[in-house]
């Protein structure tokens, strides 16, 4: 049972969680779309780093995106509490290519997010936060069956 709670308050304590998948860059940025859709989460932004960076400093990278991913109720429920909490919204996921083939993708840590930014101390904000990794965290799940 110790060894439970230390891992969960472990859990609790990272910036996001991460997940491996043995498919394509691809094939992933379609899969965690999906999981993210499942969870009332929309793609608001793209971002193609490796395009991004090949075009302004003319620069390889590997394939790699970030994707603002929001819920709508979650996002109006946090603003309309504290108008701060849009300097962390909407919540990041990455996708990347691995060199040694797959893709890893990472999914921030709301309730993180909420103590880097000083806002932890509201209760409202907290319970969103935890509503929001919940839902974040059965991306994961979903993505790793």
């Amino acid at each position: 049972m110790c060894d439970y709670l230390h891992k969960e308050k472990r859990m609790s304590e990272e910036l996001g969680f991460e997940v491996n998948l043995d498919v394509s860059y691809e094939a992933a940025l379609e899969k965690v779309t999906t999981a993210l859709r499942a969870e009332g989460f929309g793609v608001l932004t793209h971002i193609d780093v490796q395009a991004t960076l090949k075009e302004k400093l003319g620069e390889d990278f590997r394939p790699y995106s970030i994707l603002g991913a929001c819920n709508p109720p979650l996002a109006h429920r946090a603003l309309s509490t504290d108008s701060w909490v849009g300097l962390m919204l909407p919540c990041n996921v990455t996708v990347e290519a691995r060199d040694q083939g797959g893709t890893l993708v990472r999914i921030t840590n709301p309730e993180m997010m909420m103590q880097a930014g000083g806002l932890e101390g509201n209760e409202t904000l907290r319970g969103v936060a935890a509503e929001a990794r919940a839902r974040l965290e059965r991306v994961a799940g979903d993505l790793r069956s």
